[in-house]
């Protein structure tokens, strides 16, 4: 029972391209009905995109989770209950149906897709520096090694130069994916 009192993020399924609405029914349901105790933050993963139209330059918003929402609550009946019949929820990710509560994100898997978003807070301790060796952990590059060129301390991302095709290649690689390698 004390697991269930944990604050945990959890995947709502709702219709695709409904999620603004949803995360605002969501929302309204919280105030009406007293739950600022168990649903905290509601997130539609949104991304700024900058897209280049007769020469002119359109910011487009983009969803890469398309049909889901982004959910930080506890798990009480009560608040399962309202999230999965508030309209247009179509049920949670990771319950297996038939009444079962479903299970939370990963701890480290949220704080990516937060961090991927500009909305995290938790900083990533490095230890490396301009000009370390650092080998890629995931990702296209997984198991590249390169040279640290610059550190962002404000996105959390570092610019690797990597060869590819016989060139060194400046890429954007977040901090959680790298490690140093020690010569």
């Amino acid at each position: 029972m004390a697991e269930e009192q944990k604050k945990q993020w959890y995947v709502v399924n709702t219709y695709a391209g409904h999620e603004n609405r949803v995360k605002e029914n969501l929302e309204r349901r919280v105030e009406t009905m007293g739950l600022q105790d168990f649903l905290f933050r509601i997130v539609v993963a949104e991304e700024k995109e900058i897209e280049y139209k007769n020469g002119k330059e359109v910011e487009k918003t983009k969803n890469p989770f398309s049909g889901y929402l982004f959910v930080e609550m506890i798990m009480t009946d009560e608040a399962w209950y309202i999230v999965r019949n508030t309209p247009g929820v179509t049920g949670f990710i990771g319950s297996s149906g038939g009444g079962a509560k479903p299970f939370p994100v990963a701890e480290d898997e949220m704080e990516a897709i937060l961090r991927r978003l500009g909305m995290s807070e938790r900083k990533v301790q490095i230890d490396f520096a301009v000009g370390d060796r650092v080998r890629i952990l995931s990702g296209a590059f997984a198991n590249s090694e390169g040279t640290v060129e610059e550190l962002h301390e404000d996105s959390q991302t570092a610019i690797v130069l990597l060869i590819l095709f016989g060139r060194e290649t400046p890429t954007e690689i977040s901090y959680g994916d790298l490690e140093k390698v020690e010569l």
